[in-house]
């Protein structure tokens, strides 16, 4: 087995946004302190929940320092720097490397709807060339592409990509990936009502969403896991399964950010096309979070 980046609960953790769309870094800042005080296990900086589609480069990696920068060592920093151009990958892979990031994320290109054999060169393109810790993002419902097991068995030949985030959704293609190279790349959930399913087929942890609004639970579901207390576990992940779905009833991170404004942090809106939720979808998300005591 590869050495892990982490074991646990990663944070896919949102970009706050001040009223004019810009990074709101003093509010990041708070975040970053609220997950590392709450024992989140690694952060995970613009990812699909950061909006890094929406990001330019330059707030991009701006935002990539800000996150090394606060958390100076104390949990890891996988930053995302994937993309559907190889070349643009590397440059901001590279960059992201220079910043002091400990590992990257890296979606399978959208958009283009490359082969496997494609997913094959682009990926190895970037680990050879970067030389960091890579975990591949196999997110198909966002992408329109999926790794295949077999590709993944070709992608953990290579020493530096050592994990999958898994939000394919599909257990059993899960189950597959584990069963083939599961002692040779570490599979964290990409979905947070998935985290025993994934962790009792051997998976590391999770990279999760809902950390941003319940870091210490999160953390605790994998860590009762680790502890062999399954029960336990899997009571802590079914009693937080509503608010989890509350969490995603329009597209992420919408929902996150309003969890969070309704928390107090000045996390702002998304940047369009993402707009704000309908008043029936913030009326279910507020219920769940007073249930699961968050206001």
């Amino acid at each position: 087995m590869k050495k892990k980046i982490f074991t646990g609960a990663g944070v896919a953790i949102i970009t706050p946004m001040c009223a004019d769309g810009s990074v709101n870094y003093d509010v990041l800042t708070e975040l970053l302190e609220f997950q590392i005080a709450n024992s989140t296990d690694a952060i995970v900086i613009c990812g699909t929940t950061g909006e890094a589609s929406a990001l330019d480069d330059i707030e991009h990696l701006r935002t990539v320092e800000h996150a090394v920068k606060i958390t100076n060592g104390r949990v890891p920093v996988i930053a995302g720097t994937g993309s559907n151009d190889t070349r643009h990958c590397v440059a901001l892979s590279n960059e992201a490397k220079r910043l002091g990031v400990d590992a990257l994320l890296q979606v399978t290109p959208y958009y283009n709807k490359t082969s496997q054999a494609g997913l094959i060169k682009h990926f190895l393109t970037v680990a050879d060339d970067v030389d960091l810790p890579i975990v591949l993002y196999n997110v198909p419902s966002r992408t329109g592409v999926n790794i295949a097991p077999s590709t993944y068995v070709e992608l953990a030949k290579h020493p530096m990509i050592v994990a999958t985030k898994e939000a394919s959704g599909n257990i059993s293609h899960i189950a597959k990936v584990a069963q083939l190279v599961g002692d040779q790349i570490a599979i964290y959930s990409g979905n947070d009502d998935q985290i025993v399913p994934i962790m009792s087929l051997g998976g590391s942890g999770v990279i999760s969403v809902l950390s941003n609004v319940m870091p210490k639970e999160t953390h605790n579901i994998c860590q009762l896991y680790l502890e062999g207390k399954t029960a336990e576990s899997c009571a802590l992940q079914l009693k937080l399964l509503n608010l989890i779905d509350a969490l995603f009833c329009d597209v992420n991170p919408i929902p996150v950010k309003e969890a969070m404004n309704l928390m107090g942090y000045a996390a702002g809106e998304c940047r369009l096309p993402l707009c704000n939720m309908s008043d029936g979808n913030k009326a279910l998300l507020k219920a769940e979070m007073e249930k699961a005591g968050l206001l």
